[in-house]
């Protein structure tokens, strides 16, 4: 991704530089470097999850055979669902929901909202779960090695309780699982980064149409047919609020300032347009989430509220058709 030009630092000197040992003189030149652990330890959490899963799930005990064979039957209570069933090689419908899979259901009349939560280490097959884990690790590690792990885990998870809370509001007959919501939030926290900090880029035009395209795409996918995307919205949303609350970045004056005399009146930390962008941004997502929450159990349908919102998660046409609550 096109993030350091973004990530090269300075304004783009480091990186016409031959000298490894040149740094450029930019606001990076202060900046901590932070080793990535805890992106690799959600990664190892996500595929042990999907182990156990598998491991209750038990294929061959449970199918009946009425849907056709466990597939990699070789695998003994390992194999995945028939095909016809989960094509995406992984368990079934109600193995997920007993391991926390989000549902309507579930988290308003029987008062389980740590599905809210739980749904985002969970995944409905391989397939799905090796797609988001190679986004993980290439989205989550660049942005740990920049702001630490604090920051990008707190980012990660609210956002994916964001993206369950918006997911919830709007689809109740379907089960939603994944970290397709926190990887959004992840993508927004990268987009608001972008904008709060623009001053102290360079090739900000390409950069920012390079993470807007990657961000049109994922969206664009989310309209086809059997995919959440209000997860992807909702965390989207939160990752892109908390960007301007948690990743702006120090004006270089202000890091200079251990050169300047002593008596000299420093700069302040940020610009003026940053901390505007903070206070703004924690307001809109205070407000958002206790307004969601609320209407999520009071038991309100999203779709009463946004009759057009059916079209952000699924578009019909001549090839498909989309259920009466996507």
């Amino acid at each position: 991704m096109a993030r350091r030009d973004l990530e090269g630092g300075g304004a783009g000197i480091k990186n016409n530089r031959t000298d490894e040992n040149y740094s450029a003189p930019h606001v990076y030149e202060a900046e901590t470097h932070w080793t990535s652990w805890l992106v690799p330890m959600f990664v190892i959490a996500n595929i042990a999850v999907f182990v156990v899963t598998m491991y209750i799930n038990n294929c061959p005990k449970h199918n009946l055979g009425l849907q056709g064979g466990c597939v990699a039957r070789f695998l003994g209570r390992f194999s995945f669902q028939p095909m016809q069933e989960n094509p995406l090689l992984g368990p079934s419908s109600s193995t997920l929901t007993k391991m926390g899979a989000l549902r309507w259901d579930n988290v308003v009349n029987r008062h389980q909202g740590w599905r809210l939560v739980t749904c985002i280490w969970l995944h409905a097959g391989i397939i799905h779960l090796l797609a988001n884990m190679l986004s993980l690790v290439f989205i989550g590690i660049r942005l740990e090695q920049q702001f630490g792990f604090l920051k990008i885990g707190f980012i990660y998870l609210l956002s994916g309780f964001g993206g369950s809370v918006l997911s919830s509001l709007f689809i109740r007959d379907h089960i939603s699982v994944g970290a397709s919501g926190a990887l959004f939030g992840l993508l927004g926290a990268m987009l608001s980064e972008l904008i709060t900090n623009w001053t102290i880029y360079s090739n900000k035009a390409m950069a920012l149409v390079t993470l807007l395209v990657i961000i049109v795409i994922n969206l664009g996918i989310g309209i086809l047919p059997h995919v959440d995307n209000f997860a992807h919205i909702g965390g989207f949303l939160v990752g892109f609020l908390l960007g301007f609350i948690m990743l702006p970045r120090p004006q270089f004056g202000w890091l200079e300032q251990r050169h300047l005399p002593a008596g000299v009146r420093l700069k302040s930390k940020y610009k003026p347009y940053q901390y505007v962008l903070w206070i703004v941004s924690l307001i809109l997502l205070i407000a958002g989430l206790a307004i969601a929450l609320v209407m999520l159990f009071r038991g309100e349908k999203g779709y009463d509220h946004c009759h057009w919102c059916r079209y952000l998660t699924c578009v019909p046409t001549s090839k498909w058709e989309c259920s009466d609550d996507s």
